[in-house]
């Protein structure tokens, strides 16, 4: 049984966008691929004409069903909730027939669309679902309670979300916080996201500047990391910050210009493949993240030796950080502590070097190796 080259079929939206879902499933793909043997599909819904962000192996087989999902989000709720509906179904139909075409031992979800009606398919195949965001933050639809229909909708998918859930072979979480959250499903596992890369080397000198890396949306806080900023940005005129991201940078231009922050110290840049050298040549990582399912970037800087100094949001950073030794956990949503701290940290270069030292060391228990052995045996026990 341990030698056995076992089918894989992963389920993911694209894999054209720069996020951490993506670069995960990709990184396990190539990984089961290349190093395991097993024969892996990737089956995407949207994103058919372009390009992957992170490199796939060529061993990796990808099916897009022409979905289009992302086509619909500009539209009014209910006229999007029609064509939804309509789409998953169409969604539904495709899914199926791959599955009994490809007759794969085990199918994943990453926990989208295919998850309302992936375990009716019976097509043989082992169900495992896997999530990347905290159970309080997971298919948030209503931010606003003032629209009836949201809230309805929202209370009825999140009762039958969990009726499907217990459906699964296996339930998958990053860490053991979520493992509590999901108190009503009875086969859930801990599984960190792997680390991308470990660099052989690190240089001994930096340049003074602060890293972040995400998409430019609500959740990463970017909004605080710039008012925190703006602190920092009166007191010191050595260091600067840089953050690269996926999404529309306009409304961070605009908090940017209004707090009259030093824009030749300030950095708003596109994300980019080889996010690596960025890491190398900085020396701190800040997150100020609302909340994270785990926190990829955090585990990136690390493993490039640099301290993170991060919001303890839920759940992510709490889970890597050991406070004080390889980074620092600042009260969720503090902008003037997050700012004393960043200073703090920046002028004492002793501690930056320490601090980056046990980071590179800490995160090794990420090592894909490591992780990926997880996932073999959680494969093989079904």
């Amino acid at each position: 049984m341990l030698n056995k080259q076992l089918k894989l079929v992963y389920c993911v939206p694209s894999l054209y966008m720069a996020g951490g879902v993506e670069r995960v499933v990709s990184l396990k793909a190539n990984y089961f691929a290349e190093r395991y043997g097993y024969d892996v599909t990737i089956i995407t819904t949207d994103g058919e004409y372009n390009d992957y962000f992170f490199p796939l192996s060529d061993k990796v087989k990808v099916i897009n069903l022409h979905i289009h999902f992302d086509e619909m989000w500009h539209l009014p709720f209910l006229k999007r909730l029609v064509l939804y509906i309509q789409k998953e179904m169409k969604f539904k139909k495709l899914l199926t027939f791959e599955l009994k075409r490809i007759k794969p031992d085990i199918t994943i979800s990453v926990l989208r669309r295919e998850i309302n009606f992936l375990t009716d398919i019976n097509d043989g195949s082992k169900k495992i679902g896997e999530i990347h965001i905290n159970r309080a933050h997971y298919r948030n639809f209503t931010p606003n309670r003032t629209n009836p229909l949201k809230v309805l909708f929202s209370k009825y998918w999140m009762h039958g979300l969990v009726n499907k859930l217990k459906q699964l072979d296996r339930f998958v979480v990053l860490t053991e916080y979520d493992r509590q959250a999901w108190q009503e499903i009875p086969k859930v596992d801990v599984i960190p996201n792997p680390l991308p890369f470990y660099p052989k080397e690190i240089p001994s000198a930096r340049q003074k500047r602060i890293i972040t890396v995400g998409r430019y949306f609500d959740e990463k806080g970017y909004d605080m990391l710039l008012q925190a900023w703006a602190i920092v940005n009166k007191v010191d005129k050595e260091w600067e910050l840089a953050i690269y991201g996926d999404g529309n940078r306009t409304y961070y231009d605009k908090i940017l210009n209004s707090l009259g922050i030093d824009r030749s110290r300030c950095f708003l840049c596109n994300s980019i493949p080889d996010v690596q050298k960025e890491y190398l040549c900085s020396s701190l990582f800040v997150c100020t993240s609302r909340f994270e399912g785990f926190g990829m970037g955090i585990i990136e800087a690390m493993a490039c030796g640099l301290p993170v100094v991060a919001f303890d949001c839920l759940w992510g950073p709490r889970s890597i950080i050991t406070n004080g030794e390889d980074g620092l956990l600042v009260e969720n949503g503090n902008v003037e502590r997050m700012a004393d701290t960043l200073m703090g940290l920046m002028h004492n270069p002793v501690k930056i070097s320490s601090m980056g030292r046990n980071a590179r060391k800490n995160v090794l228990r990420f090592n894909i190796d490591t992780i990926a052995e997880k996932w073999k045996n959680l494969f093989e026990s079904l």
